[in-house]
C-alpha cells in the first residue's frame, strides 16, 4: 500500500500573529498558556501522519480537539499556519488558486455532517452537481449519478427533491455526490453524527461495504470511538490540537497511550475489536502419515496443550485430544487416525471475538483460516476468554479514580 496523503508538521493558529504562536509552540509552550499571553487559539499543533492509498485513517477526539480544522486544512478550506500537506507527491499547501482549484476537483471531495444538498434540485441534480463543474457533459454526468445513487440503493429516489428523504438518505445522497465524482482521497466531517442510532448504524455498514468494492482514500472524523473501531483501518485520538495516540483499533484498546486514551476505550467491547487473528497462536499441527498416540502426547505436554491438530495432504484432517490419547498410547503401534475429531470448529482469521463464543463454547481449539480455507493458527478458548476480560493498567488506574 503506498503513501497517498502525507501531512507534516500541521500547525492553525487562530488569531493576529500566528508566527508569534508558533514561536511559542516550537519553545513547549502549551496552547492554554500561548491562549492567556496572546489571545489566539491553538487549533492544530504539529501534526504528522501518513495514509495508504485505499486506507480509511480515522481521526477522533472530544469537541475542541482540532479534528475539524484539521480535515478542513486537507483541502483548504482553512488556511494552515505551517506545515506541509502532499497528495501523490503534489503540494496542497503551497498551490496557487489555479493548481488548488484542479486538485479540488480532480483528487479531493467532502462529505459533511449537515448534509448541504441543494433543495431546489432534484436528488440526481445534487449527485450531478460536483461533476458539473468539472465540466462533464450531460449525458455522462447522468449515467454517473445514476450509478452512484444505484450504488447507496437510491437510484429509485433520482428524480425527487431533497425534502422527499429522510435524513439517513440524504446523508446518502451527500454520500454519492462525493464519490460521484471519482476522488482520490474522500474528506468525511463526522457525516453520520447528525442520525439517529440506528440509521447512523445503518451508514456506517453502508459505507464499509462501498470501501470494498471502491477502496477510496478516506479521511474520517469523529467523536464516537465505536465508529471509529468500526470504520478505521487506523485511528488517530487526538487531544487539544496534537496527535496522542495513531494505530489500529486492537492496538489503542489493547494498549491505550495515557488515561485521556484509557477513559475512551475502557467501556468498548472487546469482542468487537479483536479478531481470531490477535489470540491465535502458531499451528503446531501433526502429520497424519507419521504421528502416533505417544508422539502427539509427548509433543502437546511439550507445547501445554489440550488439543492438537493434525493435516492430511496439507488438508486438516481433524484435532486430536490429550484425554481420548491417554489411554491408547499405552499401545505404541496404535493408529492416530481413530482418534480424529473430525467435527471440529473453525473461524476465517478476520473473524470479532464476540462471534466466536459458540465456536469456543465445546472447548476444542478453534482451527483459524485464511482465504483461502488453509490453517494458518489455533485460537484456544481460555485466550478468547482473557482477551475480552483484559484489563490494561491505565483502565485500571482510571476505574480505581472514578
Amino acid at each position: 500500500m503506498g503513501e497517498k496523503l502525507v501531512v507534516e508538521n500541521l500547525i492553525k493558529v487562530f488569531g493576529d500573529d500566528p508566527v508569534r504562536a508558533i514561536e511559542m509552540l516550537n519553545q513547549g509552550r502549551g496552547k492554554d498558556d500561548i491562549l492567556r499571553e496572546t489571545g489566539m487559539t491553538v487549533g492544530v499543533s504539529g501534526v504528522d501522519f501518513t495514509v495508504g492509498e485505499g486506507e480509511i485513517f480515522v481521526v477522533m477526539g472530544l469537541s475542541g480537539s482540532g479534528k475539524s480544522t484539521l480535515v478542513r486544512m486537507i483541502n483548504r478550506l482553512i488556511e494552515p499556519s505551517s506545515g506541509s500537506i502532499t497528495i501523490d507527491g503534489e503540494s496542497i499547501t503551497q498551490a496557487g488558486s489555479e493548481e488548488l482549484r484542479r486538485l479540488r476537483l480532480e483528487k479531493i471531495a467532502m462529505v459533511f455532517q449537515h448534509f448541504a444538498l441543494f433543495p431546489h434540485r432534484t436528488v440526481r441534480a445534487n449527485v450531478e452537481f460536483g461533476l458539473k463543474v468539472q465540466g462533464v457533459a450531460p449525458g455522462e454526468r447522468r449515467e454517473r449519478a445514476l450509478r452512484m445513487l444505484e450504488q447507496v440503493g437510491l437510484d429509485a429516489w433520482a428524480d425527487q427533491p431533497p425534502g422527499a428523504l429522510s435524513g439517513g438518505m440524504q446523508q446518502r445522497v451527500g454520500l454519492a455526490r462525493g464519490l460521484a465524482v471519482d476522488p482520490e482521497v474522500l474528506l468525511m466531517d463526522e457525516p453520520f453524527s447528525a442520525l439517529d442510532p440506528l440509521i447512523r448504524a445503518d451508514m456506517q455498514a453502508e459505507l464499509a461495504d462501498l470501501q470494498k468494492k471502491m477502496r477510496k482514500t478516506i479521511i474520517f472524523i469523529t467523536h464516537d470511538l465505536n465508529e471509529a473501531l468500526t470504520l478505521g483501518d487506523r485511528i488517530a485520538i487526538m487531544e487539544d490540537g496534537r496527535f496522542v495516540q495513531v494505530g489500529t483499533a486492537a492496538e489503542i484498546v489493547s494498549n491505550p497511550a495515557n488515561d485521556y486514551v484509557a477513559a475512551f476505550t475502557q467501556d468498548i467491547d472487546r469482542g468487537r475489536v479483536f479478531t481470531a487473528r490477535d489470540v491465535m497462536q502458531p499451528v503446531e499441527a501433526l502429520e497424519l502419515s507419521d504421528a502416533t498416540p505417544q508422539g502427539a502426547l509427548e509433543r502437546m505436554e511439550a507445547l501445554g496443550r489440550d488439543a492438537l491438530y493434525v493435516r492430511d495432504g496439507g488438508r486438516i484432517a481433524g484435532v486430536v485430544r490429550y484425554r481420548d490419547l491417554a489411554a491408547a498410547a499405552r499401545t505404541n503401534g496404535a493408529d492416530l487416525a481413530r482418534h480424529l475429531v473430525g467435527d471440529y470448529p473453525s473461524v476465517p482469521q478476520d473473524t470479532h471475538l464476540h462471534r466466536m463464543y459458540g465456536s469456543a463454547s465445546g472447548g476444542l481449539p478453534v482451527a483459524v483460516e485464511d482465504a483461502d480455507g488453509a490453517l494458518v493458527g489455533v485460537a484456544e478458548p481460555d485466550a478468547i476468554l482473557a482477551q475480552l476480560a483484559a484489563r490494561t493498567e491505565a483502565q485500571r488506574n482510571t476505574e480505581r479514580e472514578a
